[in-house]
């Protein structure tokens, strides 16, 4: 029996929370949704968070493509796409009943894969999950199994050290101090670098920090400067202050492990600026440890929060610490708190808001799906610039991982946009234990 080109695509629970409109993303292959993803996604249309917000998008496109055949022959997905098909749970085969003592939520929409691959031999059918477990199981059993490869993207640029660009004469690294620009047609680079990228320019006896100005054609020097009290340790720290400091940037992903200073760089420049701003907000999403709900933890809402948003008023004392509290700067930013031009409160406080001449600093943006991403930036207003901070190797949502998560999203697809630049902040300045262990532990 010839095979079919057309594939059937069973989705699992995690992949319509990640991506609601991830049915769209499969050409002209056929999906299939067990009934228990159904279930499961009713477990998430209340409530406010992200999860919720994308199970009740879901469920709104599926009201508008339901019908008499929904559970039959399927629905049209449009043109140039396959159909839509919502399976009741089978009964589980002898092997399953044999394999899978618990018969678990998991398990049912691997019936649903297995069934449907028995069903139809002459086309391929493949389990899609983002759960590790869930295709290890449907392997098991000689089911294929992929991840959401849809979502996924090559972090290879994001992930790595500031270009040093060598063979650069010391004639025009002279220009770039003493002119602190110079003209594209006056140097000749391996390649043409994408808007705001910043680079290393060295010669044979001197070297200077610069940043591609693509609107002038030109290339800028980066100057070392000392911001609210912070001084950067090293050329990437120097590179974030410039492009943080820069009005036209408007958009910027900091990325980088742990103790390299994104937070702490990205508040000392927000507060130098305090008087272009009317507010600075620092926020961060709540991902709960473990997994556990914040239920567990004492107190009223305020109090449950509080673990949270520690890190951020960490970053904020050690600013107030470089000076003494009966200095200007000290008593500026214990007004600002009182005032709520200075504000730090959980990302989901956040949601529809209008964010006009707000500098915005989102705290570990790692854990943040494209779309959440997307919103927020949607959300900006005149005058307001955004900065997203996070580690890409340190995901604490199950639902996301290096390549999936809107931070390595946001920094892949805006790559060479004139409003927008990406630093990987590489090498800790928290303390050389800090180093040590985030080297090899």
């Amino acid at each position: 029996m010839k095979k079919s080109t057309k594939k059937i695509f069973v989705l699992d629970t995690n992949v319509i929370l990640h991506d609601p409109r991830s049915i769209y993303t499969f050409q002209d292959n056929d999906i299939v949704l067990p009934l228990t993803v159904l279930e499961e996604l009713d477990h998430f249309k209340k409530g406010e968070s992200q999860l919720n917000y994308q199970a009740r998008l879901f469920m709104r496109e599926l009201d508008k493509l339901s019908g008499k055949q929904l559970f039959t022959k399927g629905v049209p997905l449009g043109e140039g796409r396959g159909h839509l098909i919502i399976e009741p749970v089978r009964g589980f085969s002898e092997q399953m009943m044999l394999s899978f003592k618990e018969h678990t939520q998991d398990d049912r929409i691997i019936s649903v894969a297995e069934y449907l691959t028995k069903q139809h031999p002459n086309r391929t059918v493949i389990l899609i999950s983002q759960d590790t477990n869930v295709r290890l199981k449907a392997k098991s059993l000689d089911i294929k199994a992929e991840d959401y490869e849809a979502a996924k993207i090559d972090i290879s640029e994001i992930d790595k050290e500031i270009e040093t660009i060598e063979e650069i004469s010391d004639d025009s690294i002279a220009c770039l101090y003493e002119h602190l620009y110079l003209n594209e047609k006056d140097v000749r680079l391996p390649k043409k670098p994408l808007a705001n990228a910043y680079m290393v320019l060295k010669g044979a006896n001197s070297s200077v920090l610069a940043r591609y100005d693509a609107q002038n054609h030109r290339y800028v020097r980066v100057e070392k400067q000392k911001v609210y009290g912070i001084t950067p340790r090293n050329a990437e720290q120097a590179f974030a202050l410039d492009a943080l400091m820069n009005p036209d940037i408007k958009l910027i992903a900091l990325t980088g492990k742990a103790g390299t200073g994104k937070t702490l760089l990205a508040l000392a420049s927000a507060l130098e600026q305090r008087m272009e701003y009317q507010q600075i907000l620092l926020a961060r999403p709540i991902v709960p440890l473990a997994n556990r709900d914040m239920g567990f933890l004492p107190g009223d809402v305020k109090d449950k929060m509080a673990p949270y948003m520690q890190p951020l008023y960490d970053n904020l004392n050690v600013i107030k610490h470089q000076f003494s509290i009966t200095s200007r700067e000290f008593m500026k930013i214990e007004e600002m708190q009182k005032t709520e031009k200075l504000v730090i409160e959980p990302l989901a406080y956040i949601r529809g808001r209008s964010l006009s001449q707000v500098f915005f600093i989102v705290d570990e943006a790692q854990n943040l799906t494209p779309h959440e991403v997307k919103t927020i930036i949607t959300r900006a207003g005149e005058g307001t610039k955004i900065v997203f901070t996070g580690d890409i190797k340190q995901i604490d949502s199950p639902y996301l991982d290096s390549k999936s998560n809107g931070l390595s999203h946001l920094s892949d697809k805006m790559r060479g946009q004139n409003l927008f630049t990406h630093i990987n902040l590489y090498h800790g300045e928290r303390s050389k234990l800090a180093e040590l262990a985030s080297d090899l532990l």
